[in-house]
């Protein structure tokens, strides 16, 4: 049976794939980047840094000044997201996701310095897609409603840009089991396309 629209190419994942979590350490290497496909469940541990639209729109104007971002964009994972003020005893506040298209006017300027992934919540538009498949980027939905529960796989945190902005400043984060559904793959898989595909085949 021919694979709907959006579909990946490689092997179909079967309903263990997608139900098993697999543990990925950040940076994403290239095999690992190409063996992902769209509705496979990750944990994502290693580092990766944060920014919503406000900081985004500072990047744009830093590239367009011919300026230095305050982080190389080349290898890392990007998350969409305002922690909280940390409480006592915590590394961070709540970190759910924030709706990623807010940022796709952006995205690709940062995809094609070399961003390996992005996380958030909702679709991507189709300029930030193909800019994702040519230059290699994959984006993973975070889970929305579960912000308690993704701040507790940070284990560390840290401003490194753009304090003014108080929770949509630049963070380092340091992460241990986040888990993530890869939405968009290498190879065209989008899990928006694909999952209800699958269900309307049952």
């Amino acid at each position: 049976m021919s694979p709907p629209p959006g579909a990946s190419d490689g092997a179909p994942l079967t309903s263990d794939d997608r139900n098993a979590a697999r543990s990925i350490e950040l940076p994403l290497d290239d095999a690992t980047l190409h063996d992902l496909r769209a509705g496979a469940s990750v944990l994502l541990s290693g580092p990766m840094v944060t920014a919503r639209d406000a900081a985004h729109a500072r990047f744009a104007a830093a590239i367009d000044a011919g300026e230095e971002l305050p982080f190389d964009p080349d290898g890392e994972t990007l998350y969409f997201v305002g922690p909280t003020p940390a409480r006592p005893g915590h590394v961070l506040g709540a970190a759910g996701p924030t709706t990623a298209s807010r940022c796709d006017p952006w995205s690709p300027l940062l995809v094609e310095r070399g961003l390996r992934a992005m996380i958030g919540k909702g679709r991507r538009s189709e300029e930030v897609r193909a800019s994702m498949r040519e230059h290699g980027c994959v984006y993973f939905g975070a889970i929305e409603g579960t912000a308690a529960l993704l701040s507790r796989c940070v284990i560390e945190a840290s401003v490194i840009a753009y304090e003014d902005l108080g929770a949509e400043a630049v963070h380092r984060l340091a992460v241990r089991d986040f888990p993530a559904l890869v939405v968009n793959d290498l190879h065209g898989g989008d899990l928006y396309v694909d999952g209800p595909a699958r269900w309307r085949r049952i």
